[in-house]
């Protein structure tokens, strides 16, 4: 997705939820700066693990572990951040994961060092984890939501799940399936009951949907 038709959801996700454009763009330039002597992937790296292939986003809601079964040995893995330890429990090494750093790190460490590329997403409210975390990773793209900077990527997208559909169509795979998805939870927080919507709104639009 080009960033001025993002920049237009983007504008309305801020309203809606009252987060700082300005805190979001700080973020960027603080991953920037971190990835400057990092391990970073090339865009190349990423395009080669998923054109033409068929990629499954796993999502970290309850069902992924009755969903992991749908998951085939040629399939390309993409973990939204806190779906890796449940990936790891059955023996299933993500090929990416797209992560703002919530998730349990520990797992989301030891998937990067058994070879898992990390796409980190910076906004203004994981600023400390993106100093804490970054220099422990290695195999690392870097994102945001605000305008992209030369190293800190904009692939369109707003929760680790969304964003991770968002990376996935930018590399023209095969196909896409998601599971581990509950965007219908009725039993979060307003906040998130939000997060949700928009997270539907925006895989909608990421895969075409009417």
């Amino acid at each position: 997705m080009r960033f001025d038709e993002w920049e237009r959801i983007y504008g309305k996700i801020l309203e809606d939820l009252g987060f700082s454009r300005s805190r979001d763009e700080e973020a960027a330039r603080v991953l920037s700066s971190l990835l400057r002597s990092a391990d970073q992937v090339s865009l190349e790296e990423i395009d080669q693990i998923i054109r033409g292939r068929d990629v499954v986003v796993c999502g970290n809601a309850p069902c992924l572990r009755d969903d992991i079964g749908k998951i085939g040995p040629s399939d390309v893995v993409v973990a939204a951040d806190g779906a890796t330890s449940v990936l790891l429990e059955h023996a299933v090494l993500p090929d990416l994961i797209v992560t703002d750093l919530d998730g349990y790190m520990p797992d989301i460490l030891e998937a990067n060092r058994r070879g898992s590329m990390v796409v980190v997403h910076a906004h203004g409210d994981n600023i400390e984890k993106l100093m804490e975390y970054v220099p422990h990773l290695r195999r690392i793209l870097g994102t945001t939501q605000a305008h992209p900077l030369e190293n800190v990527h904009n692939f369109g997208g707003f929760t680790d799940g969304d964003r991770a559909v968002f990376l996935a169509v930018e590399f023209k795979p095969r196909s896409i399936r998601l599971i581990g998805f509950d965007l219908e939870d009725q039993n979060v927080t307003p906040r998130k009951m939000k997060k949700l919507q928009w997270a539907r709104r925006l895989i909608e639009i990421a895969l075409g949907a009417p």
